[in-house]
């Protein structure tokens, strides 16, 4: 057989094979998907669940008003929650899932003008609200960002404490998310989550927008970061902190306490 008869004979048994479905076999050598999709879920959920729980819908803008709600000082404490994570001046936060800055101004102004707070949002009109606000109260030390569902678009090692209230179980991608999320964090930088209780039937929330300590730490454990302390002195949500791993340390301790 001439030589080129002979090369383009092999070209065609290639591109052939290449051609041909995955068998069975081909298919099970795949990576799993980190996620399960059902057809019979909560319908408050978004119907695709991470570690068998369900990912909740995001509260729109248009409950902008039912975040600012007078009673939420009584029924949350957000005050106390400010105490307990002993902000200093200087520090740099990001609030992720900022919505209508309800917590980013208040930060702000614990952080002062040497400190600064990322209002991270994906909602275009959430950071609206904020930048309104920013520009009537004459406030500075904010800088809205539009982050995505998998990225806060955040800068690398930037941050010291990263606060997540009632909005990481709304995260379309919370691997990824999470995944970014720690790589703004400075080294020994903290991961906050609050969280309403699901394992306190009396919280009046719907199940799919409550979480347990549990199923957060279990979340938590492929990451580089050490559960320091589970505080439950809040009326109705709990607050888990971790600990960004310093370089080379092992990931996915369990070393903290529980504060009820």
């Amino acid at each position: 057989m001439p030589n080129r008869l002979k090369f383009l004979t092999i070209v065609v048994l290639v591109a052939s094979w290449a051609a041909q479905p995955l068998t069975a076999d081909d298919k099970s050598s795949a990576p799993p998907s980190r996620y399960e999709t059902r057809a019979d879920h909560d319908p408050d959920g978004i119907g695709k669940f991470y570690m068998g729980r369900e990912i909740a819908h995001v509260m729109g803008h248009l409950a902008a008003d039912w975040l600012e709600r007078p009673e939420r000082e009584q029924e949350e404490q957000p005050k106390k929650l400010l105490e307990l994570l002993k902000l200093k001046p200087g520090d740099v936060v990001a609030d992720i899932g900022a919505g209508s800055g309800y917590h980013t101004f208040r930060i702000a102004e614990r952080v002062g003008p040497t400190g600064k707070v990322f209002a991270v949002d994906i909602q275009p009109e959430m950071l609206a609200l904020i930048r309104q606000r920013m520009k009537a109260r004459k406030v500075t030390n904010i800088e809205p960002i539009q982050g995505t569902e998998k990225d806060p678009k955040l800068p690398p090692d930037s941050v010291d404490l990263i606060l997540l209230v009632d909005v990481y179980h709304e995260f379309e991608y919370p691997f990824e998310m999470t995944e970014a999320m720690i790589r703004a964090l400075k080294p020994g930088g903290r991961l906050v989550f609050v969280e309403f209780r699901l394992e306190d039937p009396k919280v009046p929330i719907k199940l799919v927008h409550k979480m347990t300590e549990r199923q957060v730490r279990k979340e938590m454990q492929p990451h580089p970061v050490t559960w320091q302390e589970t505080i439950g002195t809040l009326p109705r949500q709990h607050v888990i902190v971790f600990k960004k791993n310093e370089p080379n340390a092992a990931g996915g301790k369990e070393a903290g306490r529980t504060t009820r």
